[in-house]
């Protein structure tokens, strides 16, 4: 890239779909690694300086680049699927499903995937990445909460998903049934907890809670849509 280029966000988009391309077929080998990467750069014939631009980190930011291709995908299939005849519970596990659907053909690329994320020093860009999935599901489902709900459906679908992906990735019935048995059975799972915590809201001694300690909760809203890089925010 010379000093006179500029490059814009669409031409660095481009690069990292070009050079993800690139690299599935060998990260089934190489793993999300600086090498597997340097190759595809190579392969894909496009510029090393924008090739930095798009993966300043490497082999994780490589990972994360086809994390977050897959979650793109998913929302572009969420937006076709007629979803008004399940119940909420389904429309959670379809998603899930789909998600895992769209991954199957790169099984081996998000088994590397959980494995490079498994280590400490990329945890973090792991936790982020399955957030970011759990986020992808709940908005394209309609999903409206502005309070502390919003953090806590994430954080649930998230060990969910978590732990469904795990599953699958050693699941080896025929169509990867038994994953979805184990979807369902960790929605319903998570519906019980739901009704426990309506059961706590009409006791008495919940409703006291709510309406002391429980308060402080009731000032926590979810990221603005200014874009801010925070957490969430507070209101007073």
């Amino acid at each position: 890239m010379t000093d006179e280029q500029t490059p814009t966000a669409d031409s660095v988009a481009q690069v990292r779909q070009a050079v993800l391309s690139a690299a599935l077929p060998n990260v089934a080998f190489d793993g999300w690694t600086d090498r597997t990467l340097a190759d595809a750069v190579r392969h894909a014939g496009v510029d090393p300086g924008l090739a930095r631009l798009a993966f300043p980190r490497g082999g994780v930011d490589l990972a994360l680049a086809f994390h977050h291709a897959n979650d793109e995908a998913l929302a572009a299939r969420l937006e076709t699927e007629d979803l008004a005849e399940m119940r909420f519970s389904e429309r959670i596990a379809h998603a899930i499903a789909l998600r895992l659907e769209i991954a199957a053909a790169e099984r081996e690329a998000v088994r590397r995937a959980a494995a490079l994320f498994a280590l400490p020093i990329h945890a973090a860009d792991g936790a982020r990445a399955v957030w970011h999935t759990a986020d992808t599901i709940w908005t394209a489902l309609g999903d409206r909460s502005d309070d502390v709900n919003w953090y806590t459906k994430r954080m649930t679908l998230s060990a969910v998903y978590s732990s469904c992906v795990l599953y699958w990735l050693g699941d080896d019935s025929p169509g990867h049934a038994d994953t979805r048995g184990f979807i369902d059975r960790r929605i319903a799972d998570v519906m019980q907890v739901e009704k426990v915590k309506a059961a706590m809201r009409d006791n008495p001694l919940g409703r006291a809670f709510m309406a002391g300690p429980g308060r402080l909760l009731g000032g926590i809203r979810a990221p603005g849509a200014g874009g801010a890089d925070l957490p969430g925010r507070w209101r007073h």
